[in-house]
């Protein structure tokens, strides 16, 4: 049996800025419901903009600019592991950038490349099934 996933990382722009993106907080709000830990997981500079706003439906916040590591930097996904308290090869890291998702498989973590939110719905689906997601 492999390892139960416990995490669930996202990255914001370009993935909760995407159209239909109120369906993955959805999600977000069923993972936590069911013990799943979640992060936002961002190169932004600062986490102000959006921090107040998505703070219902994430345990962290990482902001680049504020832990001084940015995507695709391995350290950068094993920190927000850590402070989801949940080893990096139990969460998965969703981002629009290929190079980011590399770095979080590189670093332990299962990744999803978001193209759209029906196909990171599809795949979110098969890797928590207890979400039982549409």
């Amino acid at each position: 049996m492999g390892v139960v996933l416990r995490g669930l990382v996202l990255d914001y722009a370009g993935v909760l800025t995407d159209a239909g993106a109120s369906e993955l907080l959805d999600v977000l709000e069923r993972a936590r419901s069911v013990g799943i830990r979640t992060a936002l997981l961002s190169n932004a500079a600062s986490g102000r903009p959006v921090r107040r706003s998505l703070s219902a439906y994430f345990d962290e916040q990482v902001f680049s600019g504020e832990v001084g590591v940015a995507k695709p930097d391995r350290e950068v996904f094993l920190l927000t592991a850590d402070l989801l308290g949940v080893p990096a090869d139990a969460c998965v890291f969703v981002d629009d950038a290929a190079r980011n998702v590399a770095g979080a498989v590189a670093a332990g973590m299962v990744g999803v490349h978001h193209s759209s939110v029906s196909e990171t719905l599809t795949e979110l689906a098969v890797l928590f099934p207890s979400l039982r997601l549409p």
